[in-house]
């Protein structure tokens, strides 16, 4: 039987960065599409935040997964463990 712990999990200011990154993405998007001209320095201003916005879901669901990994309850044993 192992004495390892479970899966462990992320820290409160990593979960409060990954929310704030994500919040910081989308506010860049809106300010982005509300300032829309057609210049190309806009076009490029809202397509490095379209990429911003995307990276940052990615991670605020990885920390989302990771958080709700961390509180299901472990199985007591394992499928290889004799009972």
């Amino acid at each position: 039987m192992s004495d390892t712990p479970g899966k462990p999990q992320n820290t409160a200011a990593f979960y409060g960065q990954a929310v704030a990154s994500f919040a910081v993405a989308m506010a860049a998007t809106a300010i982005g599409i509300y300032q829309l001209s057609a210049d190309a320095w806009v076009r490029g201003f809202l397509a490095i935040a379209v990429l911003y916005l995307v990276t940052s879901s990615f991670t605020l669901a990885k920390v989302i997964r990771d958080r709700q990994e961390g509180a299901a309850p472990a199985s007591p044993y394992t499928p290889f463990e004799k009972h």
